[in-house]
Formats: C-alpha cells, structure tokens, sequence
C-alpha cells in the first residue's frame, strides 16, 4: 500500500514537472519569438499592428502557459520545500531557487499586467519604446526562470 502511493506520487510528480516543463518552453519560447523577430521589426517598420497580430495569436497559448506553471510550480516547491513559510527564507539552495522563481514571477506580474492595462489598450507609435522596454524585460524573466529551473535538477545556479 505505501509502496503503491510513493509509485503514484512519483508519477504524478513526473507529469507536474513535464507540465511545468512544456509551459515554461511556450512562455519563454513565445516571448524569444517575440523579442528576437517580432518586435525589431515593428520597431523598423514603426508598426503596433505587428505587436498586436503576435499578442493576439500568442495570447491563447501564452496565457494559459503561464498559468499552468503558476498552479504547477506551486506545486513542485511544495513538494521540495513543504513549510510554505521557508520559501523566502534563502536558508537553502532549494529555498533560494524557490525564492529567485517566486521574484521573478511577481515581477513578470507586474510588468505583464502595466502591459495590458497600461500600454497595449493604448498602443501607438509614441509608445512602442515603452512596450520594448516591457517585451525585454519580460523575456528576460522567462529566460531567469528557466535557468533558475535548471538549478533544482544540478544543485543550484547553473
């Protein structure tokens, strides 16, 4: 019996991390896209409707991805770290890698939501720079929670 669900939770653990896995690849994946090909042409071209194609077609798969791995990681530092009090703590590599993802969330938060309250309902030439500024930002977040993801399988920062 104890043998059965120490089995069923290390199933469930692998499909919670290959879950986390594949929506951290379409968010930092996305915003790569974005950052890298999208937007130099737009600001080239001087052109929000190219910002507003992508985010429009990105924002069905993007979203829901980042919300997958909020529940999941969730999740995962619950299962590296079960007193939900030490994850700020920064008393262990675990604690600390926690820590750096739960920072860089709550800022890719912030900027996400500045994004869509702020500048794209009024998105124009005049505020392009701003919205690079964001773009950037934000995929530099993702890229930290990926590498910051990477140190819970080698034991710290890559």
């Amino acid at each position: 019996m104890v043998d059965d669900m120490i089995e069923t939770g290390e199933t469930m653990y692998k499909y919670i991390l290959l879950l986390h896995v594949i929506a951290a690849t379409i968010w930092a994946g996305g915003h790569l896209v974005l950052a890298l090909t999208v937007l130099p042409r737009a600001l080239k071209y001087r052109s929000t409707e190219m910002i507003q194609q992508f985010e429009n077609g990105y924002e069905r798969i993007g979203l829901p991805a980042l919300v997958i791995q909020i529940v999941t990681g969730i999740w995962l530092a619950w299962r590296y770290a079960p007193h939900v009090g030490t994850w700020l703590s920064f008393h262990s590599t675990t604690t600390t890698l926690i820590a750096c993802k739960l920072v860089f969330l709550l800022l890719t938060l912030v900027l996400a939501l500045d994004a869509r309250l702020r500048l794209i309902p009024r998105l124009s030439i005049q505020t392009l720079p701003a919205l690079a500024w964001h773009i950037s930002a934000v995929t530099l977040l993702a890229l930290g929670l990926v590498v910051v993801g990477v140190g819970f399988r080698v034991g710290g920062f890559p």
